[in-house]
């Protein structure tokens, strides 16, 4: 395939980021651009509040379309993560009985996502269906298509949101700045699919995206997805805490963010020279970090599992688990090993000034994406071809044979010449520029009616001096 432009908007609840990459033949997903908005109280818990977040977009489009390689372009369409505290899975088992044995065939596994995807409540938008088992005449298959049975069954996730998320984004993207949407991407899969390795999925491993609102687990085992919730409590949690020792917001994240740790050392007081007592901020950020990992450790009780069962361990990403200390508070408290997520895969930035761990988030959606089938995202304009810099001043394009010109029009052709397969200019700049060409040459030759002499150019100068110094029979030009 030739080189697919794709657009990626991830819409948090306090910030909003866009990026371009492009992807080429070898599936390379080349990042050229990132850009971001930072969101006061318009999206709650992942989810849009106010229609004003379309500002933010349109704001993010204009600077994305300002990079080199986007230069005179328009971004016309976007593929969207979805995310929140209504996103959730469900296990669900299916099956199918065929007439006789038969090959199992992609249409068939369709029918099944189709079966498993019609036990979800109406009330909830099914955002994807993800196959966790198949079986083959009651025998396990990893990827049953090619083989031979009469009876096919399958254990699906089936990941689900409320409406109400799908249909403020249309509002805000499709109505209000008119950017068609080309594909939801459910976030915290996404981010999951990039960052962790094969053998975590196989093993089984429990993945953390901890954000500012929200924090969504995503628990897998021989390969799949077999969990997904969001909590609705995130990093802000602990900012609106410390409000309480009389910070404003604003002040209180910048606390948090520089000083806050969520292991500080035991019998060790810490006053700093402005007046804050990092001692009683720590503890706040402790009491509450400590909170959302045992929310964090007890969805693996809700998906029937325990530690033992993940020896993969827990990957974390998010603007949270930055947090200093946080990932010793987990793995003091979850006795598993734990690692920060990364950017891996087929990926390469090519923008020095993005951070790979601060738009992993946004990134993913862009791998995610190049992996669905081709959407237009943006609009090039078309190159005007230009004529060759000599073209016109030369003596054959001035005086010389026609022949060139008179192929290219069509005036008193056939419509089954042959030549109809022949390349026919049509820019209309390119036309205008012949016949002022064509008119050039025919002011020069205004005494030679016949424009396809071929009297040489010698001939014609002594005709011009004669009529000028007059015929007096000196033949010194003969």
């Amino acid at each position: 395939m030739s080189e697919r432009y794709i657009v990626a908007i991830e819409i948090g609840s306090s910030k909003i980021r866009g990026a371009v990459a492009v992807t080429d033949e070898s599936g390379m997903v080349d990042v050229i651009a990132a850009e971001e908005e930072k969101l006061i109280d318009s999206v709650r818990y992942g989810c849009i509040q106010n229609v004003d977040v379309s500002n933010a977009i349109l704001n993010i489009c204009e600077r994305l379309e300002a990079y080199p390689r986007l230069k005179d372009a328009t971004i016309t369409g976007v593929y969207v993560g979805l995310g929140g505290k209504s996103l959730s899975s469900r296990i669900v088992e299916v099956s199918t009985t065929l007439p006789a044995e038969m090959e199992i065939t992609s249409h068939l596994i369709d029918d099944l996502k189709a079966k498993a995807q019609a036990q979800i409540d109406n009330s909830r938008d099914v955002v994807d269906v993800v196959p966790v088992r198949f079986t083959v005449d009651n025998k396990v298959q990893n990827n049953p298509v090619g083989s031979y049975g009469q009876q096919l069954g399958a254990r699906m996730t089936v990941v689900s949101c409320m409406p109400q998320i799908k249909r403020m984004l249309r509002r805000v993207l499709t109505e209000r700045i008119q950017l068609d949407i080309n594909g939801y991407i459910v976030r915290p899969l996404a981010e999951a699919a990039m960052t962790l390795t094969d053998d975590e999925r196989r093993l089984g491993c429990m993945f953390v995206d901890f954000g500012a609102e929200t924090t969504t687990v995503a628990i897998y085992k021989n390969g799949a997805p077999v969990y997904l919730t969001t909590l609705p409590m995130g990093s802000r949690n602990i900012t609106i805490d410390l409000t309480s020792l009389n910070y404003i917001e604003e002040r209180a994240e910048e606390i948090k963010r520089i000083s806050g740790n969520a292991m500080p050392r035991e019998g060790v007081t810490h006053q700093s020279a402005d007046g804050i007592d990092y001692t009683m901020v720590n503890n706040y950020v402790h009491a509450r970090a400590a909170e959302i990992i045992q929310n964090i450790l007890a969805q693996m009780e809700y998906a029937g599992l325990k530690a033992a069962d993940l020896p993969g361990g827990i990957v974390i990403v998010g603007g949270g688990a930055r947090l200093k200390g946080f990932n010793d508070l987990l793995v003091k408290q979850s006795k598993m090993k734990v690692r920060m997520g990364a950017v891996q895969g087929p990926v390469r930035i090519s923008d020095g000034a993005i951070h790979p761990a601060e738009t992993l988030d946004v990134i993913s959606l862009l791998l995610a994406a190049s992996k669905l089938p081709d959407a237009e995202c943006i609009d090039f304009p078309q190159v005007e071809e230009t004529q060759p810099a000599n073209r016109g001043t030369s003596y054959e394009d001035i005086y010389g044979d026609d022949d060139d010109d008179e192929e290219d029009s069509r005036i008193g052709r056939a419509d089954d010449d042959d030549d109809d397969e022949k390349p026919r200019r049509k820019d209309k700049e390119k036309q205008k520029e012949k016949k002022q060409t064509r008119k050039r040459a025919s002011d020069d030759d205004d005494d030679d009616d016949d424009r396809g002499s071929h009297t040489s150019i010698f001939t014609r100068i002594k005709e011009r001096l004669s009529d000028v110094w007059g015929n007096d029979g000196d033949d010194s030009f003969k």
